[in-house]
């Protein structure tokens, strides 16, 4: 049975997960990829919450909202690190996911919600349109990222 529950982003579970999702976008980055680690604490409610995706206890996958600057709407959180492994792909956990980080963000007023992606990771834009974000100009400098993209809460 599929859970949800947050974690501490630098936990061992949280770290085995975000080096398995670095590994497999450099494996098929065009160019040179840059991985970061989030850092102590920028996951820490308020200011925001990562969550771990579980099977059956088993981690399958995790993902992130963080506060950044107030947008022209107000309050914004950005999503981050959205990644679940390959074999419990399709199963509709990526937008359960989703979903929660929006609850969370909603909880703490948030007007919108921002994030950025890479044109070649067509299924997750696929989610993102299905959950009502669209496409805007770029709010970052992260070399990682090709498309930028909002939802007004």
């Amino acid at each position: 049975m599929v859970s949800v529950r947050p974690a501490a982003a630098d936990s061992t579970e949280a770290r085995e997960l975000l080096a398995e999702y670095f590994e497999m976008r450099a494996a098929t980055f065009p160019g040179a990829y840059t991985p970061v680690f989030p850092a102590r604490g920028a996951f820490d409610p308020p200011a925001g919450v990562f969550l771990i995706v579980a099977d059956g206890g088993e981690p399958a996958g995790c993902g992130g909202i963080r506060r950044i600057p107030d947008g022209p709407r107000g309050i914004r959180y950005e999503v981050k690190h959205l990644f679940l492994r390959p074999s419990t792909r399709g199963r509709g956990w990526g937008r359960l996911l989703l979903d929660e980080l929006e609850r969370h963000a909603r909880e703490w007023d948030a007007a919108e919600l921002v994030l950025d992606t890479h044109h070649t990771l067509e299924a997750a834009a696929g989610l993102y349109a299905s959950a009502g974000f669209v496409p805007v100009e770029a709010y970052n400098d992260n070399p990682n990222a090709t498309r930028w993209y909002a939802k007004p809460l």
